[in-house]
């Protein structure tokens, strides 16, 4: 690894050597200045779990498709003695994707409605959640997510519309001028729809569900994005910002999330927090690895006696928790570099993927 790098990790968490070499063909491109492999460092088509700043330069494709991509923490309006597993998971088994359920789009012409109100397929989901137990009853308390109410978390993007912006580049270099604030122009817009997108889909699903509360939006943070501080641009593929506030780390399926508080000097990270525990097998490797250890009911039910909703037997194997890497460690490493202190863990209910 050259100077431009820095890796925050710890000695139980596993980085591949194949997202290394990533990242390290990614320091040596024109204009990049500093790069950073948080603990979820993981290989894609570019390296995932990854922050970097370039100076007078953008490298969209780096960002890649899912221009905004991320997650949206909400407060449902229901309280907890409400849920009931078998009826919730009976209803959401009604239908196959959120685009079987029709939505208005309250934004007109502000926002393009392709694809609203949807959290895609591969990594996307929404779950909803529980408090499990509170660290830090002050930072709680800002967040204002009541006890006794269930959570819901949306991972989920700008879908269709920021992978139209994406092919519309046909090439992989870095931008500048005109170019880059063509681009910039569209990012920009792709990020206010993955917002409103997530928005319109916690609340599609709340309504669908039988009830009437409207979701109160508690955290929204991006991880595919860029940040521009004049002339240096801070490209986050996987990665959150530390300076708006708390921070959502979940792991896979059937794990906790994790509610951070962030750190006030997160300089060494660029500002930057991990997204999640990030992928460990390719998606083609994961039937063949556990097919004889489940069923077509033991796969819809987790370690932590939570229910998976997912008409997509092939989704739900690629999506498994062996799949991904252990969150302990990713926030262990995090915590060792004093990037951020644990506020709260939200405990999975039901996991609802299509």
């Amino acid at each position: 690894m050259n100077e431009k790098i820095t890796i925050i990790s710890g000695e139980k968490n596993w980085m591949e050597s194949t997202a290394l070499s990533q990242l390290e063909g990614v320091s040596r491109l024109d204009g990049v200045t500093k790069t950073v492999g948080l603990p979820d460092l993981h290989a894609g088509k570019s390296p995932v779990g990854m922050v970097f700043t370039a100076e007078n330069v953008i490298y969209p494709h780096l960002i890649g498709n899912d221009i905004g991509c991320g997650m949206g923490l909400f407060a449902t309006g229901v309280e907890l003695g409400k849920y009931t597993e078998k009826r919730w998971v009976s209803r959401l088994n009604h239908i196959r994707e959120l685009g079987d359920i029709e939505t208005e789009n309250p934004y007109d012409e502000e926002s393009p409605i392709r694809d609203l109100g949807t959290i895609g397929s591969g990594n996307h989901f929404a779950e909803f959640q529980r408090i499990e137990e509170i660290f830090d009853e002050a930072a709680f308390a800002e967040l204002g997510l009541p006890t006794k109410e269930i959570a819901l978390l949306i991972h989920s993007g700008s879908r269709g519309y920021g992978n139209d912006i994406f092919k519309a580049l046909n090439y992989e270099i870095g931008l500048s001028g005109e170019n880059a604030a063509h681009y910039l122009s569209q990012h920009d817009n792709a990020l206010k729809w993955a917002k409103r997108n997530r928005i319109i889909t916690a609340g599609k699903l709340v309504d669908w569900l039988g009830f009437s509360a409207t979701p109160k939006l508690l955290i929204d943070l991006p991880h595919n994005y860029i940040e521009r501080q004049g002339d240096i641009y801070t490209h986050r593929k996987g990665a959150v910002t530390s300076k708006a506030g708390l921070v959502v780390l979940p792991g896979s399926r059937g794990s906790l999330t994790y509610i951070l508080k962030p750190a006030e000097n997160t300089s060494i990270s660029l500002d930057s927090l991990s997204h999640g525990a990030g992928r460990k097998w390719a998606r083609s490797l994961c039937f063949s690895r556990i097919k004889n250890k489940y069923d077509r009911d033991s796969i819809r039910r987790t370690s932590l006696k939570s229910a998976v909703v997912c008409h997509d037997t092939n989704l739900l194997f690629q999506e498994a928790p062996e799949a991904y890497k252990n969150i302990k460690p990713v926030l262990d490493a995090l915590l060792e570099y004093n990037l951020a202190t644990v506020v709260a863990t939200l405990r999975p209910l039901i996991t609802f993927k299509g």
